[in-house]
């Protein structure tokens, strides 16, 4: 960064505070949510008409001391800020209001520009609470004030204290900044001009026929028109091909992944069938259910069942809303390696997760048998072992022998399934729950276990699952790599979750009196708090503070339980299990129930600051109750009406669809929450919107197909693999380009 004019060490930690430590950081730091000032649209202060919207480019002349409001209740009037800002052309006023804040923000001789409503008050122009950029600080030049002694330094300010600013025919770029740096758009962008200039022209890794048959303009007119383009016009043709880069680049290292996979596998051709005519042990299974599957299961099992037969190791994502039956159907492909003599295994992320698919697999297999020449009858009972923490050394011991001599059929546990002790005699089918908690790391590991200690094995099928919705395109994103089964039908008679959102007090009583009736009637609750202990910085209701309060208030005379996560395990399933058999009605607990706690007599679910929790956690939160026939309720707690918050709430109360909650929040909150889940290494999606780009993605995937599908080593592709390898970590890059 220090070859750049005025670049010195303060710059440099600055830059930093933004998370820009080289030229590439700085070219690919783009405008803020594609946000431009458009000087050909800027209107000058004596131009104002009011009733209409206008951008305002000028510097504060005068602050008001700021208005603390007056008068009582809803009489209060609000707080009050007012400013003078002034143009070549005048002056007008701005007032905010209930953003006492602005006045330290925008001290007399700042330069922003201000976007809003004109009206009129006391016969003068004024914009009403408008949105603020700020350009050039008060205190002169750039924002800098101070004079950088660093190597590289051209003097006070940095030398750019003249810098640009947006004027009338110019389209400025606005970045996103941080409070702790004294950096501005206008310096910024005079850095990337700076580097644009010098870089010239850039290399472009997509080949002409591709880039000009998917209608994208090449990468130096997209880094030049993203920064400084000559037009709005010019901005979303620069966007739309740098978005394009980000996803293909994801997609071509999921592509690439799985070639990579499939070169080196030793798969196991699993039977499905008997030849003898004999039933197999998946129709056992599924004969002793005592239900019907749904349509979407069967499907499930079929495609699976087909991925089970062929030469090449599973590589599928189950995905299938709260309560859908993918636990059935993961059992019976676990079963599918069972019945040609090999073994399955379960992973969970939790060890109350793990418990609780012991305690359901056990179930949902009891009574079924597997040959074994070894005893009188030829045949012996099936057998599960959960191994976990809380597993004892002897009962460790067992399992372990039994994994090595094949007398354990199937083993369910968190990550001490991964540990080197853990060794299987032939392990067939590797199921991983809730594959957003782990990462590529552990898949890895899970297969190995397959080829065992001396690697001459064969590699497990692979089925990942996840109980929170994902929309179909960012799954293409985030699980690229995996062939996706969706099962999007619940089973019949099961009744939809009531979900009520109580922001007043009597909806708040009202559903305490719920928990009360439900109680009585021989039912149980859940009360879920945001934290385990009270907090003096965090205003959210702990479990320990609200077990103790509810007691000796609204549920007096209920049975009372407590479950979080600094619980011994012990200590854990000792409360599950109380809650289970009936010994307590209502259980308070932190997010710990959020996935796999199956209590089919819980009907009623009480979250409390239910605005501190994201839709999808939400949404599992809900799902541990109406498991049963019993009519269920959820009580959504929260008086927070913020748009956002509101946004959550409100859709949760209208909906009981996670695919369709998915999406809604995908679009709320963005790529963040889905693609914090992705696997290290890869770049993250600066640009591209996968609400708004699912062109983009579907053309990616295609692209990235077709060049690995041509050019498996990308040898033809020099330029594009060594872009990769700049994107990806050298791990990964190894694994890519190994061959």
């Amino acid at each position: 960064m220090s070859v750049l004019r005025g670049v010195g060490s303060t710059a440099q930690r600055e830059l930093a505070e933004l998370g820009i430590g080289s030229v590439l950081d700085l070219i690919t730091h783009y405008p803020r949510q594609g946000r431009y000032i458009d000087g050909t649209r800027l209107v000058p202060v004596a131009s104002l008409t009011p009733g209409d919207k206008a951008s305002v480019l000028g510097r504060v002349t005068r602050v008001g001391r700021p208005s603390s409001g007056y008068g009582r209740g809803r009489r209060r009037s609000p707080a009050r800020v007012e400013l003078e800002v002034a143009d070549a052309s005048g002056c007008v006023q701005v007032v905010f209001f209930n953003q006492v804040w602005r006045a330290k923000q925008l001290p007399v001789g700042t330069l922003a520009l201000f976007f809003g409503s004109v009206g009129t008050y006391r016969g003068s122009r004024q914009l009403n609470s408008p949105t603020v950029e700020v350009l050039q600080p008060a205190g002169g030049g750039d924002g800098t004030g101070e004079g950088d002694s660093g190597e590289g330094d051209t003097g006070a300010d940095d030398g750019i204290g003249d810098g640009p600013v947006p004027s009338a025919g110019r389209v400025f770029p606005v970045y996103p900044l941080t409070e702790r740096a004294k950096l501005t758009s206008t310096r910024i962008s005079r850095y990337v001009a700076e580097s644009l200039d010098r870089a010239g022209t850039f290399a472009d890794p997509l080949p002409d026929p591709v880039r000009t048959g998917n209608g994208l303009i090449d990468r130096t007119a997209a880094f030049n028109q993203i920064h400084r383009p000559a037009s709005l016009d010019e901005a979303e043709p620069a966007r739309r091909r740098l978005a394009f880069d980000e996803l293909f680049r994801l997609q071509l290292d999921l592509v690439l992944r799985r070639e990579r996979l499939q070169e080196d596998a030793r798969g196991i051709r699993h039977r499905t069938a008997r030849g003898d005519g004999q039933i197999t042990l998946v129709e056992r299974f599924i004969a002793g259910l005592g239900f019907e599957l749904t349509g979407a299961q069967r499907q499930a099992m079929a495609v699976i069942g087909e991925d089970l037969a062929g030469p090449l190791p599973m590589h599928r994502l189950l995905q299938g809303d709260v309560g859908s039956g993918k636990t059935v159907v993961a059992v019976a492909a676990l079963l599918v390696a069972v019945e040609g003599g090999h073994q399955g295994a379960l992973m969970a992320p939790t060890e109350v997760l793990a418990e609780q698919h012991g305690t359901a697999v056990r179930s949902l297999v009891d009574g079924l048998s597997v040959p074994d020449p070894a005893t009188l009858a030829g045949e012996r009972p099936l057998r599960v072992a959960l191994l976990t923490s809380r597993t004892t050394a002897g009962e460790r011991a067992t399992i372990l022998s039994g994994l090595a001599d094949g007398s354990v059929d199937v083993l369910i546990g968190t990550h001490a399934l991964l540990t080197d002790q853990v060794t299987f005699r032939s392990l067939g089918v590797a199921v991983i729950d809730e594959q957003h908690r782990f990462g590529v790391e552990q898949r890895a590991a899970l297969r190995e276990k397959g080829r065992g200690a001396d690697g001459r094995g064969q590699d497990p099928d692979l089925l990942v699952m996840t109980a929170t919705p994902i929309p179909r395109t960012a799954a293409m994103v985030v699980f690229g790599d995996l062939d996706m089964t969706i099962i999007d039908e619940l089973p019949p008679g099961r009744l939809p979750v009531t979900t009520q959102w109580a922001r007043t007090p009597r909806q708040v009583d009202a559903a305490w009196k719920r928990v009360r009736s439900e109680a009585e009637a021989g039912r149980r609750a859940f009360v879920v708090c945001p934290l385990v202990e009270g907090s003096e910085r965090v205003e959210a209701t702990s479990v320990v503070a609200e077990a103790e309060r509810l007691a000796g208030a609204e549920l007096a005379g209920l049975r009372i339980g407590i479950l979080h996560g600094q619980l011994s395990s012990a200590e854990k399933e000792r409360s599950m299990a109380e809650f289970r058999r009936g010994g307590v009605d209502v259980l308070v607990a932190t997010t710990v129930i959020e996935v796999g706690v199956d209590v089919p007599e819980a009907t009623v679910m009480v979250i409390e600051d239910a605005d501190r929790f994201g839709i999808a956690q939400l949404h599992q939160l809900r799902g541990r109750v109406g498991r049963g026939r019993d009519r269920a309720w959820c009580y959504l707690l929260s008086s927070n009406d913020a748009p956002e918050a509101a946004a959550r709430l409100s859709a949760l109360e209208g909906s009981v669809d996670g695919f369709a909650l998915a999406e809604v929040d995908l679009e709320l909150r963005g790529e963040g929450t889905i693609l914090g889940s992705r696997q290290k290494g890869r770049s993250d999606l600066r640009l591209a919107k996968l609400v708004s780009d699912r062109d983009l993605v579907v053309m990616a995937r295609e692209v990235a197909e077709q060049m690995v599908a041509g050019d498996p080593g990308l040898v033809q592709h020099e330029l594009l693999a060594d872009e990769l390898r700049l994107f990806i970590d050298e791990t990964e890059a190894e694994f890519l380009f190994k061959s």
